[in-house]
């Protein structure tokens, strides 16, 4: 039986309760009004002509790339700061946890609609370049691998901009999702109420094992292609298309993205077996422990979170019938698949997603805040 209201109340004064996982709703929305605020700052700055406005064909050179390659920095900086200031007034009234009926609704609205926007809509695919080329400029580094590469050139304002934009719209889901838990008269760090709350342990269990397929086929299915290129097979490209990547050495690099894509795709089978709930033994010093949660959601959540983002740029793009490698253009009639495996890339992110949310709701154990079960 769930405990009652008193029990959960004694719960908390118990002391057992955790600092952080007790006031991160309230941390959250207080850090999505202090972002919104510095971004509303910058907004500022850029409509009066400061440097370093990252959108459009003058502040971004790869602009074909992003959904705001067009963007007229006199129309977006403008709407850039109000926007930043009405989301640090609504993340202050969601700390107060303001409003009822429509107001509360139209919060609620704004919330995960600039939560969406900014860490899903208007990041592109170099996000997710970034945190994959990341581990190769590393190791590589010392052997001269990459030819050419630095690891801060790769890392140009525009892009870190967008990194910026993701951490916002993480802030901004964490205040909404604390908001909405609160002003249902649900737990604020579990999202429990008396009644319950959630799938139940067999249910994500069953929806997590479909989601991991999913999420393991598809960057598989990518890879394969990938590796088939690097061996001298242009499986579902044109002859010219392949010459030119070879030329510049594009198939090798994509042949290492595609293992460590491959890699990432095993490690989901994580989020349904043992060894993601109970490191090997045969791990030195964390050997037969327990893995915190955190350090399987954290990474998975926020993989699925870019290579969704990723897969809608590459939609928009060949529906545009804009995407291009230097001056040869990439279409679905002449390189399906070189095309195909990222169109399917959004519905990666959402089954990763749904693997992740069924891993957390299978590990959960009684809330160290409320004391429901």
């Amino acid at each position: 039986m769930p405990p009652t209201r008193g029990r959960a109340v004694g719960w908390r004064r118990s002391g057992r309760a955790v600092g952080w996982r007790r006031t991160w709703p309230t941390a959250a929305a207080y850090g999505a009004a202090a972002w919104s605020l510095t971004y509303a700052g910058l907004g500022l700055y850029w409509t009066f002509g400061g440097a370093g406005f990252p959108f459009g064909p003058v502040g971004d050179p790869a602009a074909n790339l992003s959904v705001l390659g067009s963007a007229d920095r006199g129309v977006v900086a403008p709407a850039i700061t109000a926007i930043g200031i009405t989301g640090a007034a609504i993340a202050l009234a969601m700390v107060r946890n303001g409003g009822t009926g429509s107001v509360r609704l139209a919060l609620l609205a704004f919330g995960w609609l600039l939560a969406v926007a900014l860490a899903v809509v208007i990041p592109d695919f170099r996000v997710l370049v970034i945190v994959a080329y990341a581990p190769i400029l590393l190791l590589g580094a010392p052997f001269g691998w990459p030819a050419d590469a630095r690891f801060s050139e790769a890392i140009p304002w525009p892009v870190l901009n967008q990194g910026i934009c993701v951490a916002g719209g993480l802030l901004w889901a964490a205040a909404t999702l604390g908001y909405q838990r609160r002003t249902r008269g649900a737990c604020g760090h579990c999202g429990r109420t008396d009644a319950g709350g959630g799938w139940s342990k067999v249910g994500a269990l069953l929806r997590g094992r479909w989601a991991v397929r999913v999420a393991l086929a598809i960057p598989l299915a990518y890879a394969a292609t990938r590796w088939l290129w690097a061996l001298g097979v242009p499986l579902g490209i044109s002859e010219a298309f392949y010459r030119e990547g070879r030329a510049v050495g594009l198939w090798r690099i994509g042949a290492a993205l595609a293992t460590l894509a491959a890699a990432g795709s095993l490690l989901t089978l994580g989020l349904v077996r043992p060894w993601g709930e109970v490191f090997a033994r045969w791990i030195p010093w964390a050997g037969g422990r327990r893995v915190p949660r955190a350090l399987v959601l954290v990474p998975a959540g926020l993989v699925a979170v870019i290579v969704t983002s990723a897969g809608l740029m590459f939609v928009r793009m060949t529906i545009a019938g804009t995407f291009r490698l230097g001056d040869h253009a990439i279409t679905l009639d002449e390189n399906f698949g070189a095309l195909a495996p990222e169109l399917l890339w959004p519905v990666w992110g959402g089954a990763l997603a749904v693997a992740v949310l069924a891993y957390r709701y299978r590990t959960r154990g009684r809330c160290e805040v409320c004391g429901r079960a």
